[in-house]
């Protein structure tokens, strides 16, 4: 073996040895095949005349899987196999490319965004229809050569087959069809004859995950590439003052040292000679007017915001407060969520090669049109003249939805003459991540003789991402963000006199983002914990207290029901185990998730089984739903338990994986998903895991040692109670 040998070399000589061969590579990107012009009456379909299928991706791939579920839409009206398609990501254009998704999700209205579980919500009809339109032409074409009415021919496999048998391929048919006009109104396929959608395909990545080929944007190789490594102030918002750049140019394979006003690169022919560089610079830093900020200041600041009237409302119906106040019994909590970081498994990174006459940029994003634009305003450079190639992710979370990491990279790129790859190492990705806001909400509720809820209040205060990355996404008059309040103001339950309201407080130096769940996390972990102290108050089990105030929803219902059939709600547990329930209706979808739970005598929590019911309308790749769940609630559960981003002095205290833990393999729970089919549209899947996971736990662990957490993580509150 040559001593050049890759990781991913490795991993393909280990799998050919133990004699598991891939036959089938499916590239994510594909050239244009030269000669006669390629059919593409659409922005989401191109077929050369030699046959190459080729689907442009409207939304980009981070682990969830889209471009397959994505890719199954198109494939089902365009009656081609999954195994016949190459897939290409869409470049920069909103024109063509927006996020489609408008009736639930308003933060990436106007946007070329992948986020909020839009994606299959908004490629539901657009994907189909595009398929259809090229479909009818490619047909017609064919019918026309054959002079034989349309309706007589079919297509399947990509061949359009005529009443006589005869056969012609796609690539045959392309210049024909490019010939005749765009149709505009076709009809999609009933649901009875779909032969993909709903239907287990295989993931059109997995093999060049397994062979180890499959290009994430930190994989990226240039002729003549340099790799830099970056270094920002350790207090939050502080100013570089100085470096050693002697030191740092004195080892071996350091190329440059590029300041920048708040952090400094060091750049090498690899990234050891980046990163020992970096540790010999001996930085000195102008820590700013923060290197006195603690937690525990951000925390008093919104404690003090709760107790005073909310800055909105944002939902009244009735009067609540009276409702409470006349009720037979109130119950009143406060709750707090921490800030969280996204941590994907791929640090954030970006290459770049600006030239004086265009850029090109290399790189996993969520948002390809901000990326461009932020490496065209930091060079000067116009719009067009920049090239976004943009790459799977390893993981996002949504942490690329933002482009501050872009924003940097062509900074130090715009100083040097060679293609430069800039790289964060794990703790400047967790350290200066752009954090999941902290969140304190008051909660009020009140309950009538038959232990029903009478009137609901809920206060919630944490910092608005909307008002920074899309302002004109704020609601009334500029002073809601919808999403600080989603899950809050829409519930499965019919609560009859209900007041929400947010206070909006930022906390000094600390940019808040999205973060996987977006709104739903934060407000359903309060609503669903809240229902079971109000369900303990009514002394009602906590699955028939939420039954009796669902009312007649009967997708929410039939949800609980089976959540609790399956999960054998009610059956007796051994002593310090307990089962938590949490029902939600959030991106569009219902889901119903029972946690069951050890809690030791040492306050360790062990997680025993999880069974989630969810309808999330009609599930395009049922083993997709399935996964992300799965997925969503480990990433949920991981948090829940162990995770926050703490201040000290200016400083965040996480650094790495030893102190912002993720749920090991043997620490999982056993995970069922139950699925209810129907015709509905599709609801969004990929965040709804992730939802559901901490108001479960919270409640399973009341259930199991009496004890009521209304904070998390979980931590060690548990450790001696």
């Amino acid at each position: 073996m040559p001593a050049t040998f890759s990781r991913r070399g490795l991993l393909a000589f280990g799998l050919l040895g133990g004699a598991l061969v891939v036959g089938v590579r499916i590239p994510l990107r594909s050239a244009r095949a030269a000669g006669p012009a390629p059919l593409m009456p659409n922005g989401f379909i191109r077929i050369d005349p030699q046959g190459a299928i080729t689907f442009i991706m409207p939304d980009t791939e981070f682990g969830q899987g889209i471009y397959t579920s994505a890719g199954m839409l198109i494939a089902e009206e365009l009656e081609v196999g999954l195994d016949q398609v190459a897939f290409e990501a869409a470049p920069p254009d909103t024109g063509q490319y927006h996020t489609a998704m408008r009736a639930y999700v308003s933060p990436l209205l106007g946007e070329q965004a992948t986020g909020g579980s839009t994606s299959i919500r908004g490629d539901w009809k657009r994907l189909r229809q595009a398929g259809a339109q090229v479909r009818t032409m490619l047909i017609a074409a064919a019918a026309r050569q054959w002079h034989v009415d349309p309706a007589t021919c079919h297509a399947d496999r990509a061949e359009v087959i005529g009443p006589d048998g005869r056969r012609a391929s796609y690539g045959s048919l392309v210049e024909a069809a490019a010939a005749q006009p765009v149709p505009d109104d076709v009809p999609l396929k009933p649901a009875s004859q779909f032969k993909l959608i709903g239907h287990r395909q295989p993931r059109v990545d997995t093999p060049a995950k397994v062979d180890g080929s499959l290009q994430f944007g930190i994989d990226v190789r240039l002729p003549d590439m340099k790799i830099g490594t970056v270094l920002a102030c350790p207090v939050i918002g502080g100013r570089l003052r100085s470096v050693d750049e002697e030191a740092a140019k004195r080892v071996p394979g350091v190329r440059d040292v590029v300041r920048l006003d708040d952090a400094v690169a060091v750049i090498g022919d690899h990234f050891w000679a980046a990163k020992q560089g970096l540790a010999a610079l001996d930085p000195q830093w102008d820590e700013g007017p923060h290197a006195g900020l603690q937690i525990a200041d951000i925390v008093h600041a919104q404690a003090e915001a709760s107790d005073r009237e909310p800055e909105v409302i944002a939902k009244e119906e009735g009067d609540a407060r009276a409702a409470i106040k006349g009720a037979a019994k109130t119950v009143s909590a406060a709750y707090q969520m921490p800030f969280l970081s996204h941590a994907p498994m791929e640090p954030v990174n970006a290459t770049l090669h600006v030239r004086s006459d265009g850029a090109d940029l290399w790189v996993g994003t969520q948002v390809p049109v901000r990326a461009r634009n932020t490496v065209a305003q930091v060079t000067g450079l116009p719009p067009e003249k920049v090239q976004v190639h943009n790459y799977l992710m390893g993981g996002a979370f949504g942490r690329r939805l933002d482009v501050d990491y872009i924003t940097q990279a062509a900074a130090i790129a715009k100083q040097v003459p060679y293609p430069v790859k800039i790289v964060w190492t794990r703790e400047e990705d967790i350290q200066r991540d752009l954090l999941r806001p902290y969140y304190y909400d008051r909660l009020s509720g009140g309950l009538d003789g038959q232990g029903r809820i009478t009137g609901w209040t809920h206060h919630g205060t944490g910092s608005s991402v909307m008002a920074r990355w899309q302002p004109k996404g704020m609601q009334k008059d500029g002073k809601l963000d919808p999403d600080t309040v989603e899950g809050a103001t829409e519930t499965p339950y019919g609560i009859p006199a209900m007041r929400v309201g947010f206070t909006r407080v930022e906390p000094p130096g600390i940019t808040t983002a999205w973060w996987r769940g977006v709104g739903a996390t934060h407000n359903v972990f309060m609503v669903e914990s809240f229902m079971d102290e109000l369900a303990a108050a009514a002394g009602k089990d906590p699955v028939a207290f939420r039954r009796d105030m669902i009312g007649d929803n009967a997708r929410a219902r039939a949800v609980l029901d089976l959540a609790a059939e399956k999960s054998g709600w009610g059956q007796k547990l051994p002593a310090g185990v307990g089962r938590g329930v949490s029902l939600q209706l959030s991106f569009g979808s219902f889901l119903a998730h029972v946690l069951e739970v050890e809690v030791t005598s040492r306050g360790e929590v062990h997680l025993r089984r999880a069974v989630v019911a969810v309808d999330c309308g009609t599930a395009v790749q049922p083993d997709g739903v399935v996964a992300q769940i799965e997925g969503g609630l480990i990433f949920g559960l991981s948090a829940a338990l162990y995770n926050e981003i703490t201040v000290q002095d200016g400083r965040i205290q996480q650094s790495n994986f030893n102190n912002y833990r993720v749920l090991r393999i043997d620490e999982a729970p056993r995970i069922e998903v139950h699925m209810i089919r129907n015709d509905e549209g599709p609801g969004g899947i990929g965040e709804t895991g992730t939802v559901a996971a901490a108001p479960a736990l919270v409640n399973a662990i009341y259930a199991a040692t009496g004890k009521r957490l209304r904070r998390l993580p979980i931590g060690n509150q548990l450790v001696g109670a």
